[in-house]
């Protein structure tokens, strides 16, 4: 079975722990993944003397898939936003939510079936 390359960034905060926690969900399936594991937020501003080094944008661009946890954003002053760094850094304009009502699940409605695209970069 192939392994599936994945940039992992725990991030701040619970991010960590979300993180570990979704790492064994995934590794759970049975589908072998190659986790590499980058700092991103609070971890490589001590580390790196930026919250976003471009070894990380590196990464998530060759693997193609990344995990990534919660990342501080900063309120008033600081650094600017790992999350909106990263959105614009890698073209992420659109944030595609689908919505879909499931048999056997309580809902409103049984016949829900679509998707929300939400423009995510604009006037940021």
């Amino acid at each position: 079975m192939a392994r599936h390359a994945v940039t992992l960034v725990p991030g701040d905060g619970v991010g960590p722990e979300i993180c570990d926690a979704s790492v064994r969900v995934l590794e759970a399936t049975g589908v072998e993944f190659e986790w590499d594991v980058q700092q991103a937020g609070q971890a490589a501003i001590a580390e790196f003397g930026t919250p976003l080094p471009d070894h990380v944008l590196e990464s998530i661009r060759k693997n193609r898939v990344a995990l990534k946890g919660p990342i501080t954003t900063p309120v008033g002053s600081g650094f600017r936003s790992v999350n909106v760094a990263l959105r614009q850094a890698l073209d992420l304009y659109a944030l595609v939510r689908p919505v879909r009502a499931y048999k056997g699940a309580r809902n409103l409605r049984d016949d829900l079936d679509f998707i929300i695209v939400r423009e995510n970069t604009e006037d940021i």
